[in-house]
């Protein structure tokens, strides 16, 4: 995730709505993919002020403007109330439950973030008001039941499990809870559980029905991650009755991805998804690790790097990026030892999980060519 600046030479942040600097009104432009500083455009718009888009008309998202959840800018051009991140919610929280509103705010800043990593990735982003097959949609929803699990298909019928279903993502709201969360992670025995975690999961999952079933990767994906038409069901039945092989990490790149072929695809999906945008963290940030400049997926040629070709955006290639990863995290959780917290990235990657993790690289990319 890069940082952005506003007009007055602040440093700005993707969720930010407010220059604390200079007191401006931000807003985050996707069409253009930057953070801006905004001013009033009577009667009822606003002018943005970043050279990106200098000029520009946009009006506020509705779930900026009236709900504080948002921060997103529509242009002034496009009739829909709702950014191209809100309208692709099918259902929101009960806001007649005071906590809900706050939980919902978490999960769109969860829920922008992923957008905006697809948003750089070049992948496609469609909602289901434009395509009713294949599109994408979004509901956040609440148990019924209190004391149910919610994240397993073998739960209660009265909760609510966190998954994809024909484009449609479902996320249980309780995971919004940072304390409910980490009770399912111990429980669960998970090294890692994130809301913006279970977006990038479960988006996997509906990138799978749209780059791999229907393609020329399916067969090479079913040579490297398995058979997904082995028993969805019975597979995840198996896991959580007796749970993981003990030597999954030889071969997965999480216990959970043991279970089928569909959840190795997603988690390594997700785990792709959490390089590159630490990845364009940390080099927007100007880290180095050991001399070495931290690359992010993406280059240009003014950034004057050997992967740059003439004057286009380019792909890092595959063990480039790998590289710096496994330098970045060492720093990592070098950096959160000292601070007496746990590792960021508690994760050993094996060969046949960097191969799988390969596999997704080359998908995007040969899917998606650089603009």
């Amino acid at each position: 995730m890069k940082t952005f600046e506003c007009v007055c030479g602040n440093r700005v942040h993707f969720e930010n709505s407010r220059c604390i600097a200079c007191g401006r009104p931000l807003g985050f432009l996707p069409d253009c993919r930057v953070v801006s500083a905004l001013e009033p455009s009577p009667p009822d718009g606003w002018r943005t002020l970043h050279p990106a888009a200098e000029d520009k008309l946009y009006t506020m998202c509705h779930n900026y403007e009236h709900e504080n959840v948002c921060n997103w800018m529509v242009p002034a051009a496009d009739a829909n109330q709702y950014c191209a991140s809100c309208r692709l919610n099918r259902i929101i929280p009960n806001l007649g439950d005071p906590k809900n509103r706050t939980h919902w705010y978490h999960i769109e800043t969860a829920k922008r973030r992923l957008l905006y990593t697809l948003l750089e990735l070049g992948l496609p982003i469609v909602g289901k008001s434009a395509d009713g097959d294949d599109g994408l949609a979004f509901q956040f929803l609440a148990d019924t039941a209190k004391d149910t699990e919610f994240f397993d298909s073998v739960s209660s019928r009265d909760s609510v499990r966190t998954g994809h279903l024909k484009g449609t993502i479902t996320i249980n709201i309780a995971e919004a809870n940072p304390s409910e969360r980490e009770k399912i992670r111990e429980k669960m025995n998970e090294l890692y559980r994130t809301l913006l975690g279970h977006f990038r999961h479960e988006i996997g999952h509906y990138y799978w029905n749209l780059l791999v079933r229907p393609t020329q990767w399916l067969e090479p994906a079913r040579q490297i991650f398995g058979d997904e038409r082995n028993d969805y069901d019975t597979a995840l039945a198996n896991y959580y009755a007796n749970g993981a092989p003990a030597d999954w990490q030889r071969d997965f790149i999480s216990a959970y991805a043991s279970a089928h072929p569909w959840e190795d695809w997603a988690e390594t999906w997700a785990h792709y998804m959490h390089m590159v945008d630490t990845l364009e963290t940390a080099h927007d940030f100007g880290f180095f690790i050991d001399g070495r400049e931290v690359l992010p997926p993406r280059l240009s040629a003014n950034q004057g790097s050997q992967w740059a070709q003439s004057d286009v955006v380019c792909i890092i290639d595959f063990d480039s990026l790998l590289n710096n990863w496994i330098d970045l995290t060492i720093a990592m959780n070098a950096l959160n030892r000292s601070m007496g917290l746990p590792d960021a990235y508690p994760f050993a990657l094996s060969g046949t999980a960097i191969n799988k993790l390969r596999f997704v690289h080359r998908l995007i990319y040969d899917s998606v060519p650089p603009a």
